[in-house]
């Protein structure tokens, strides 16, 4: 017979508080597989939430009312949280929830908090990451993950450095093949690929043979991969080897100009190195790139970290489709890229954390529009060539701060039978940080014509 379930703990006044949410990890070994504790949550809850195959895999004890979820999912969160309110309600969580799983989506709803102030419980169970780097003998924390669930396959090559260790977490069966495609089209085919699937099942049956069912191991080589699809249930290991004629693209800002596709328009490597320095990017924060041209500023930003965001703003549609092009085949797809002119085309974007103008510094209200919009403690770096546009730089910096550098660059090119320097054009380059202190009251600044 099934204990009564305890009723919600209450305040010294006021009215019960709410049962919490407890999300419980599965594995693909399903009720076999978990701990008591897991158990327990799942025969006494009173509603239980999962995919399919997730429920599939309880036996008839667990009685609760079987929810499964709709797509898409994410909106759909909060109203079957609030329709069975004062319910005890288990979620169900391919391995870890909250690598990569509900359990995060859970927590943004129900609030920061929500695990500290107990609205949210959750019983992580080994994650497929835990097992593939178990299985391949691997460590863990040498290992870059990279989640193609929902997301783009070029989000890879942002990961691809000779020599490293890469786990892709797989949207179905399909995606072996698009990694292998990928990989082969950047230049690492010689990569050893290992899809690994139903991770934590048994390896083998009593007859020492695999099976439907049973956990399967299959691997080659990118460029010659020509595996059928398997089971959708899979993670695929990357053993990086690139090939000899494929170029090297670093970790660090200052890619080889060869890497961008451009029709001119691109801050070249070294003034591009200096300008993501002073940029100073961190994790989770947003960019501003004005005058986008080839995007390699926004590009550039957005590999130093995954989680960071940026804007391209161009105004030659041609263009535009170029930064695109240039941010899929970097592994940065998430760029976005907005078509239009400066100061217009800002408005509605989200706050930024750093601001680069690249160009059009001339047009007026942009660099009023863009120090606006910067909150305190935001940074502002803007590049010029032109002699109108440093005589703007020059009379902000004398109002404002900051730091006004001027950049030259010479590369050693034939003369002759001999070698001489070839100088670049010299760059005038601002930067400046929002909570700096004024060195004089704000006041109009002249603009002359718009400048591109």
């Amino acid at each position: 017979m099934s204990p009564a379930p305890p009723s919600a703990p209450t305040g010294l006044t006021g009215p019960p508080m709410p049962l919490p949410v407890t999300v419980v990890g599965i594995g693909a070994d399903g009720w076999a597989g978990l701990p008591g504790g897991s158990r327990a949550a799942l025969r006494e809850a009173d509603v239980l939430i999962g995919g399919p195959r997730q429920l599939a895999l309880l036996p008839r004890e667990c009685t609760a009312e079987r929810v499964t979820w709709p797509s898409p999912l994410r909106p759909a969160v909060p109203g079957l949280l609030a329709a069975h309110a004062g319910r005890r309600v288990a979620v169900l969580a391919s391995g870890d929830p909250m690598f990569y799983g509900i359990g995060r989506t859970l927590s943004e709803v129900l609030g920061a908090d929500a695990s500290r102030a107990g609205a949210l419980r959750v019983l992580p169970h080994p994650s497929s990451v835990s097992y593939a780097c178990a299985r391949l003998g691997w460590p863990v924390e040498d290992t870059e993950v990279v989640t193609l669930v929902g997301r783009p396959t070029e989000l890879l090559a942002a990961a691809l450095h000779d020599g490293r260790r890469v786990l892709v977490l797989s949207a179905g069966a399909a995606t072996p093949a698009e990694v292998a495609a990928l990989l082969t089209e950047r230049g690492y085919g010689p990569s050893r690929m290992h899809v690994l699937e139903q991770l934590g099942l048994e390896q083998l049956g009593a007859d020492g043979e695999y099976g439907p069912g049973r956990e399967r191991h299959v691997e080659g080589f990118a460029q010659e991969w020509a595996e059928p699809a398997g089971d959708p249930l899979n993670v695929v290991a990357v053993e990086c080897r690139r090939a000899p004629d494929a170029p090297r693209l670093g970790a660090v800002p200052g890619l080889p100009d060869t890497a961008y596709e451009h029709d001119g328009q691109l801050t070249k490597r070294h003034v591009r190195a200096a300008t993501l320095a002073a940029l100073a990017p961190a994790p989770g924060e947003l960019l501003w790139d004005i005058g986008g041209g080839s995007g390699s500023i926004a590009v550039e930003w957005m590999r130093t970290h995954r989680s960071c965001r940026a804007v391209s703003v161009e105004r030659d549609p041609a263009r535009a489709e170029r930064i695109g092009r240039n941010a899929r085949a970097l592994g940065v797809p998430g760029l976005r890229v907005v078509t239009g002119g400066a100061p217009g085309a800002l408005a509605g974007l989200p706050v930024p954390d750093a601001v680069f103008i690249g160009g059009g510094l001339t047009v007026p209200g942009l660099l009023e529009s863009c120090w606006d919009a910067l909150p305190a403690g935001g940074r502002l770096v803007a590049n010029t060539v032109t002699l109108e546009s440093e005589a703007l730089l020059a009379e902000w910096y004398r109002r404002l701060g900051g730091e006004l550098v001027r950049l030259a660059v010479a590369h050693a090119v034939p003369v002759g039978g001999f070698t001489g320097w070839r100088q670049a054009m010299p760059v005038t380059q601002w930067a400046v940080t929002k909570d700096h202190p004024p060195r004089v009251p704000s006041a109009g600044v002249p603009s002359a014509g718009e400048e591109r």
